[in-house]
């Protein structure tokens, strides 16, 4: 007998984990594929999948035209959800995370659902007009992403007066997430409001006040999870599901080069930089040697900020708001398109790679998905790697 619930989400069963949508290209139709195959929630990142299809990168490789880049990227959506459906076998489910702060991020909705994603997810800002970017796909379940219940009160009351209720919510961490996070200054990202007891009990309360009842959104923990006794915690806590993303991204279906995710996965957490990226929100990644160099540099660099197209060095205008494009001098001034490009090919010394602060349930070692979810829920371990110390 199970000891924990389904989590329920857009008429399916799944299993209460779900893997965190990271990009560029670190979550794309393998991981998202193997985690669905597994009966889980798989998450595609939506941002610049060019990367994984040689064609679409040289059709625009040096391009300055931005409806081109635009249509590569959406069709490079198309395909990664078209494959992941593939890798899936009508389990799981498949969800695309687009992030708010992206300038294309409407028509990147709109491809998602066109092509037959099980879900939205949508952080990096408030996501207050989702509801109106998916009107024509009712099926499709909608999941903000944020981190202390203020913020679910915001979305959620908003959403409802245009008749549309949050499937779910992802409960975001800013102290143990990696990646960009839900603070507004990096001071605050280890804030007693963020705390998960805290803000499960204030959703459970605030969704009580709406009298939502049993169309209340399923609560969805991230940041911090990495054994299987704090999955048995959150889930009995109040939480539907807990959400992944550095565990997965090492996994042997991530989709990066071997070099990232063996740069995650020799990291050590105390080491990790935290510092505010060019989208303008608190950020947390390894200190490899370009993000080392450019920390050093950081200050001269933001002193000469100007805004000026031509600092877009992709010529893609991927952000609304770009510090280093725009001149904006109090956020990150470097190409982040660029870097997290570099990233994903494994370009230890020219990338950046985002990690959360959490041990890996496997410590260094590389494990197919499966034996992670296993461990997740069971709390067995590989034969192969045998218990850890």
């Amino acid at each position: 007998m199970m000891w924990f619930n389904s989590f329920k989400l857009a008429g399916r069963e799944l299993l209460p984990i779900v893997q965190g949508g990271m990009g560029v290209g670190i979550s794309a139709h393998r991981l998202a594929g193997a985690v669905a195959a597994q009966n889980a929630l798989g998450t595609i990142a939506s941002v610049d999948l060019r990367h994984h299809h040689p064609d679409l990168l040289a059709a625009t490789h040096r391009c300055r035209d931005h409806a081109l880049i635009d249509q590569a990227n959406l069709t490079a959506l198309d395909r990664e959800i078209q494959a992941a459906r593939r890798l899936a076998q009508g389990k799981g489910a498949i969800a695309v995370n687009v992030m708010k702060a992206v300038r294309e991020h409407p028509a990147l909705v709109r491809q998602a659902c066109e092509s037959g994603a099980d879900a939205i997810v949508m952080g990096a800002g408030l996501p207050l007009d989702l509801p109106e970017m998916t009107a024509d796909y009712p099926k499709v379940a909608l999941i903000p992403i944020l981190s202390d219940a203020r913020g679910v009160g915001i979305v959620l009351k908003k959403w409802l007066k245009k008749g549309r209720r949050a499937d779910a919510v992802v409960i975001e961490h800013p102290g143990y997430a990696g990646g960009h996070l839900g603070a507004a200054k990096l001071a605050e990202l280890r804030d007693e409001r963020f705390d998960f007891e805290r803000v499960l009990a204030e959703c459970h309360a605030l969704f009580q006040s709406l009298a939502l009842g049993k169309d209340a959104p399923r609560l969805i923990v991230a940041g911090g999870v990495d054994s299987h006794e704090k999955v048995r915690r959150w889930l009995s806590s109040g939480a539907d599901a807990v959400q992944l993303g550095t565990a997965f991204a090492v996994s042997e279906e991530g989709d990066a080069h071997l070099n990232f995710k063996q740069t995650l996965a020799d990291a050590d957490p105390a080491e990790l930089v935290e510092f505010v990226s060019v989208a303008g929100l608190p950020a947390r990644a390894v200190a490899t040697p370009w993000l080392k160099q450019y920390l050093r540099r950081e200050a001269s660099l933001q002193a000469s900020a100007r805004a000026d197209a031509r600092r877009c060095t992709q010529r893609m205008d991927c952000l609304s708001q770009c510090g280093l494009r725009d001149g904006i001098s109090r956020i990150g001034q470097f190409c982040i398109d660029l870097k997290l490009a570099a990233a994903v090919r494994g370009e230890v010394d020219k990338g950046l790679f985002f990690r959360g602060t959490s041990k890996l349930p496997f410590g260094q070692a590389i494990r197919p998905v499966s034996e992670l979810i296993d461990y997740l829920l069971h709390g067995r371990y590989p034969a192969a790697i045998g218990q850890p110390a």
